[in-house]
């Protein structure tokens, strides 16, 4: 449906054109409203168009390498969405869909150029939106390299693995030294003391078995625990693969958008010049 030229008031990018501008600019675009989980677009189609939200919300989505959902951006009021595809004519690497009663603009590379060509500094705004989205992808990397292998490595451990953990742990420190120490000569010497009345006389021989029972349990416990740690060991290496990987992938994909930005501002600004002065 054509557009009213006071919604384009109501768009911060376009409140600065005059009313012939604005009339103009409303004759192009057109307004499109959206049902709650209606898809917009959707990743690896043709982004011939981008889209300015005006009313409700709209989620802006990605798959990762892990085949995981990820909220990429939730574009605010007078914010583009699709806008880097449009502008590169490529396809959408993104998912846009309507959470709620949503109205957009739908705005072709034809409506910017008669845009920029009324009001060159309306380059610059878009371009200021599209580094702000840049700006949430990069917390969204932030954030899933956070990820925190020890808390991975609790959520999956069972009860029988954190008691071997800990009688590892406990088997292996001075404590237990100490402690078992004192309790083979405590043993010892009551027992040397009441001579022929000691239950277990020398060579203790029920000191052995108990011995040769506790060193029975606790070597595969202890190999339990070590395990365990070679697990945690191999989880951390994946992680960080993980993560680098992802991160590598990120970088390279936002230095192709940086240089198509940049080659974009070089036309704005060849175009700036070859125009006639007023």
């Amino acid at each position: 449906m054509p557009c009213n030229p006071q919604i384009l008031r109501q768009v911060p990018l376009f409140a600065l054109l005059d009313d012939e501008e604005t009339a103009v600019l409303a004759s192009q675009v057109e307004v499109k409203n959206f049902s709650p989980r209606q898809r917009i677009y959707k990743m690896g189609e043709p982004g011939d168009r981008a889209y300015v939200m005006v009313s409700g919300a709209v989620k802006i989505t990605t798959i990762d390498e892990e085949q995981q959902e990820v909220v990429v951006d939730q574009p605010a009021q007078g914010e583009f969405f699709g806008f880097a595809s449009m502008l590169d004519q490529t396809p959408h690497q993104t998912t846009a869909i309507s959470d709620t009663e949503s109205v957009c603009l739908e705005v072709d590379r034809h409506d910017i150029q008669i845009l920029l060509e009324r009001k060159p500094m309306a380059g610059m705004d878009m371009l200021a939106v599209l580094g702000r989205q840049f700006h949430a992808s990069q917390r969204l990397v932030r954030v899933r390299a956070n990820r925190n292998p020890n808390q991975v490595i609790e959520e999956e451990e069972t009860f029988g693995e954190r008691v071997a953990d800990t009688v590892a742990s406990f088997g292996g420190s001075w404590t237990f030294i100490i402690a078992f120490g004192v309790v083979l000569v405590a043993y010892s010497s009551t027992n040397i003391i009441l001579r022929q009345h000691a239950w277990d006389p020398y060579p203790f021989i029920l000191l052995n078995l108990f011995l040769s029972m506790l060193a029975a349990i606790q070597a595969p416990i202890i190999m339990m625990s070590q395990n365990r740690q070679d697990k945690k060991d191999r989880l951390r290496s994946e992680l960080d693969f993980e993560v680098n990987r992802r991160a590598e992938v990120e970088i390279q994909g936002l230095a192709r958008k940086l240089n198509m930005l940049g080659d974009k501002v070089d036309d704005v600004e060849d175009w700036l010049r070859k125009r006639p002065s007023a």
